[in-house]
């Protein structure tokens, strides 16, 4: 099973009470990092993966938990990210609780086998609905009681809007996971894209992208910023250095800072889990 692992001098097992926990949760990997509250500093990365193109299935995602040293211990805070391709976005006034089934249902074939739950996304008056399978849902829930369950668009939305303003007239966002990516894109002042697109190779993510931005009138002079995991950052200069001038690689943000061992890997690809640790 691939396995990365990079860690500060200072971590202490003993002393998690004092840090924050930011755990990523799918089929395609289980990954975290932890953020020293004292010091105000990520201080691990850890990440688990599938071998060749198999998933994890509910129970192969208990037992990495359950032998983790880290996961099983407590935590001053804990947040759950879980990455899945069906949601959709209801805006806030509309949103009811109780029709959050019907409101799935308009855009996703549901599943009797599946739950649905909700996520309220920061600075937006917005509800992203989306379903998981049950079997993940109940593990997280017995492995992490007191935390709290998000869809990835909301760390998403949390790191767009605490850079966008520095950005330009338009904040343009392309997350890539296994077989779907998020397009997301915001003006100055509101929210004007957001969608899900199915996958099979580095041409349709091309395709999707470049369709996008013509169709919203968006110059390709404009900054166009990538995140996630699955495609590597040289296949994506490959595919639109051609069409666009101002590719970005989305690094984490915030009020915090990052062990120097956190050089050496590519923090792009694991902007959620990052980013999720500050985002209310």
């Amino acid at each position: 099973m691939p396995f990365l692992e990079l860690f500060d001098e200072t971590l202490d097992i003993n002393a998690t009470e004092n840090y924050n926990l930011s755990v990523q949760v799918s089929n395609d990997d289980l990954s975290f990092c932890i953020l020293d509250t004292l010091r105000n500093k990520f201080v691990l990365l850890r990440s688990y993966e599938p071998e060749d193109n198999s998933r994890f299935d509910p129970y192969r995602l208990n037992e990495i938990i359950k032998k983790d040293d880290f996961l099983t211990r407590p935590f001053r805070k804990t947040s759950l990210i879980t990455p899945t391709s069906k949601s959709t976005l209801v805006p806030a006034p509309l949103f009811d609780d109780s029709k959050k089934e019907e409101f799935l249902a308009f855009n996703q074939i549901p599943s009797d086998r599946e739950r649905i739950l909700t996520s309220r996304l920061p600075d937006q008056d917005t509800v992203v609905v989306f379903s998981l399978p049950e079997g993940s849902v109940d593990i997280l829930a017995s492995a992490f009681p007191g935390g709290t369950l998000s869809h990835q668009l909301k760390p998403l939305f949390h790191y767009i809007n605490y850079n966008r303003r520095s950005v330009g007239s338009n904040n343009v966002h392309v997350h890539i996971e296994r077989d779907y990516l998020n397009m997301i894109i915001f003006d100055q002042n509101m929210l004007k894209f957001c969608n899900t697109f199915h996958y099979s190779t580095i041409s349709d993510v091309e395709y999707y992208v470049l369709y996008v931005l013509k169709r919203m009138n968006i110059r390709h002079e404009e900054p166009v910023f990538f995140s996630g995991r699955t495609i590597k950052q040289e296949e994506i200069l490959h595919a639109f250095s051609k069409y666009l001038r101002n590719i970005r690689f989305a690094l984490p943000a915030g009020i915090y800072t990052f062990s120097y061992v956190l050089n050496e890997v590519e923090l792009n690809k694991y902007l959620i889990i990052f980013s999720a640790t500050n985002c209310e």
